[in-house]
């Protein structure tokens, strides 16, 4: 057996369980610089590594969380594959416990009624962030209506915000726009939220971005995940829903929502292994949190010129497809789409977003949202990938990372 093949097995066999406190673990660099080399990383995130970031471009450098069971065959897997790395940290539970402690002392001194606007100085809980927009609705009726459209696994409600000018024009098109796929890409429903309040709270400067579309917008998907994230340090990294699944005698939690879509699901990019975080689900749509983005993009498509899902972290603007290497027929036009939107990333902050197809720019992930919405209908279908922060890169202190973009 080939020493790939027995980290395989025994990976099988020492699955961490979901409520770890993460003492001891490390996060490493790595950066593929064959293609050899750039499959090993990938065959190893959907074995029980958990990558914080997983460029498909050689030379572009990899994030693995490498638990203290994992870490003999881990470096010696490195040693024989001459794989170049970089240890970045040697106990991410401290450093996860230290920024915990730091979140919750800003919670403590800020205010968190729900009600006017909310701050830019710290991250929300999806039940605050429901009562600002329906504290929106209240105060804007005639151009803001909150509706709930589902329950998560556990019960939350999941409502959206649609967001018009109130000139009351019937047939305008959609533009849909969701947050909080993954549970611990925190920024993601930040980000949502700074949308909503330029549309809402700054009307006035920003009418333009309603003369022709209205926006409906969900902005915490996967809102179990987010807020189990934020119950403890032992589970901030954690990135599926919350609904059980039993294997080799545990329970493991959740299934990626970005890998459980029907369209071409769990064939490239997924994973079959609910301990795993690119666990495809026992089946497309067996998370009721995906099944309420699908009907909405279902009753949204015949208006819906675009779809928008906030995601991190790596600076990337991607379209379809996700399960192939191939592009759609319009392809162009999804290029111009995010390559405009990328330059004015740049203009406005000098950050540099890559641009291009989910396969041929980041990794092969069949089963994702954008697929499905663009095969759905929505010609436009757009993953931004935003920029990163901290040791992990799901801690990007969020005050600097909403900067207007025009």
């Amino acid at each position: 057996m080939s020493r790939l093949g027995l980290l395989t097995l025994l990976l099988g066999l020492a699955l961490v369980a979901a409520n770890q406190d993460y003492e001891g673990y490390r996060i490493y660099e790595l950066t593929p610089n064959t293609s050899a080399q750039g499959e090993l990383l990938h065959r190893l995130s959907l074995q029980g590594y958990d990558f914080l970031s997983l460029p498909r471009l050689l030379g572009k450098s990899s994030r693995v969380i490498v638990s203290p069971e994992q870490l003999d065959n881990f470096e010696a897997l490195l040693s024989e594959e001459q794989l170049s790395h970089r240890l970045l940290n040697e106990n991410l539970g401290a450093t996860i416990a230290a920024e915990f402690a730091q979140r919750q002392l800003q919670r403590r001194l800020s205010s968190i009624s729900g009600k006017g606007r909310l701050s830019t100085e710290r991250y929300y809980s999806h039940e605050e962030i429901t009562n600002y927009i329906d504290d929106l609705a209240a105060r804007y009726p005639s151009r803001v209506l909150v509706k709930t459209v589902g329950w998560s696994y556990e019960k939350r409600e999941l409502k959206t915000i649609t967001i018009t000018n109130g000139d009351g024009r019937a047939n305008k098109k959609f533009i849909f726009m969701d947050g909080g796929f993954h549970a611990r890409e925190w920024i993601s429903p930040a980000a949502v939220l700074y949308v909503i309040d330029q549309l809402v709270e700054r009307f006035e400067e920003n009418a333009d971005l309603l003369q022709d579309y209205d926006w409906v917008i969900l902005p915490v998907v996967n809102a179990d995940g987010y807020e189990h994230t934020q119950t403890g340090t032992y589970a901030r990294i954690f990135r599926k829903t919350r609904q059980p699944y039993k294997y080799l005698g545990q329970t493991c939690y959740g299934a990626d929502p970005n890998r459980n879509f029907d369209f071409h699901w769990n064939e490239e990019g997924a994973s079959s292994n609910p301990c795993v975080d690119t666990f495809a689900g026992p089946n497309a749509f067996s998370e009721p949190e995906t099944v309420v983005v699908r009907d909405l993009m279902h009753s949204l498509a015949d208006r819906g010129i675009m779809y928008l899902t906030i995601h991190s972290y790596g600076n990337y603007l991607l379209y379809p497809w996700g399960w192939t290497s191939d592009l759609p027929e319009t392809w162009q036009d999804l290029d111009d789409v995010a390559r405009a939107g990328g330059d004015a990333i740049e203009k406005a902050t000098g950050t540099v977003y890559q641009v291009g197809s989910t396969t041929n720019v980041l990794y092969i992930a069949a089963g994702v949202s954008h697929d499905y919405a663009y095969n759905a209908g929505f010609n436009i279908s757009i993953t931004m990938e935003l920029s990163g922060g901290g040791l992990t890169g799901f801690d990007r202190y969020r005050k600097n990372a909403l900067r207007p973009v025009p």
